[in-house]
């Protein structure tokens, strides 16, 4: 059987664990990485690499196309731009603008018959999978959800765009005392500022306003502005050497209670622990990219999100192999 043929836009650290994973699949191959910048200026592991800007003469070589932009001004664009064109799954998490993102998408790849997996990851992503069978299977309960500690690549991403920043690394930070009081079942009603801290490690460039670049980060929409931010300013040399790994993690619980008068309790956890998250997202990325393939094949098009696939669609194994190994 031939195997689904993964492409890949943009080659920065999502876009290399695309490289990784996919040759953990046996059912796929990566044709090639494109790339904005010069292609004989991006080393990959292997790869052939080849310039965005002849990415249509590719089209019939491609099944699947995964976008490994950034979600605050790559996404937005190039998602619904590639899905008149290519099968594509994108890692969007801008949580608030999921649903007009999702409508833009929807359109492009019904007029090329295509499909089109939007805010596929962790979070958004299986943990938005596990926040829906939580709520479904105990509905008389609460959600909550922690990140971190960990660094966000979205919201890094977001500050290294903001005028005079040469490189950023963001963290988020659960606080302890509200995940033990889901814990321990006494249903707090939190804000997200009482659930998280967010601690940013900055690199100016030289002679930038440091003061606007903090007042920049505290008042972000949709990143800081909810939360106690911390943003502290240090060189190159000391982002590298401490903060150059990429690790995150989290926790969703459901905290619900069943019985005729509500008396007994139950608490769903579902965690994370990531040395990469890049990686990691880059994992479930190809996986959705297989079910992006299948559907398509089926006749489908469209925008999808998690919500609407069906787990048997993002294995390799066959329906008989999941029944019998996995049931």
């Amino acid at each position: 059987m031939s195997k689904i043929r993964v492409a890949v836009l943009g080659y920065g650290n999502l876009g290399r664990g695309v490289e990784f994973a996919v040759k953990n699949c046996p059912d796929m191959e990566l044709y090639g990485v494109f790339t904005r910048r010069q292609p004989e200026s991006v080393k990959t592991f292997g790869a052939a690499v080849f310039s965005v800007d002849d990415i249509l003469n590719h089209k019939d070589k491609i099944d699947v196309l995964v976008l490994c932009g950034g979600s605050a001004t790559d996404l937005p664009t190039q998602t619904p731009e590639f899905a008149k064109h290519f099968n594509v799954v994108d890692s969007f998490d801008t949580h608030a603008k999921i649903p007009e993102h999702f409508a833009a998408v929807d359109k492009s790849a019904r007029d090329g018959k295509n499909v089109g997996v939007i805010a596929v990851g962790w979070d958004p992503g299986l943990f938005s999978l596990n926040r829906l069978i939580g709520e479904s299977v105990l509905p008389n309960g609460n959600s909550y959800t922690f990140w971190g500690k960990g660094v966000s690549q979205g919201h890094s991403d977001a500050i290294r765009r903001i005028d005079g920043v040469l490189d950023a690394r963001q963290y988020t930070v659960p606080i302890e005392t509200a995940l033990e009081q889901v814990r321990q079942g006494k249903n707090p009603n939190l804000s997200t500022r009482e659930k998280h801290l967010r601690e940013c490690f900055v690199v100016a460039k030289d002679g930038a306003d440091k003061a606007k670049i903090e007042q920049e980060i505290k008042t972000m929409p949709n990143y800081f502005a909810d939360y106690d931010t911390t943003v502290h300013f240090i060189d190159l040399e000391t982002l590298q050497r401490e903060h150059g790994g990429i690790p995150h993690g989290g926790f969703v619980l459901r905290s619900g209670k069943t019985g005729e008068n509500g008396e007994t309790n139950h608490i769903i956890e579902f965690s994370l622990k990531l040395d990469s998250n890049p990686e990691f997202t880059s994992s479930v990325l190809v996986a959705y990219a297989r079910a992006a393939y299948r559907l398509n094949k089926q006749g489908q098009s469209g925008a999808y999100s998690v919500f609407d696939i069906a787990p048997a669609l993002l294995s390799p194994k066959s329906a008989d192999e999941l029944r019998k190994e996995m049931l």
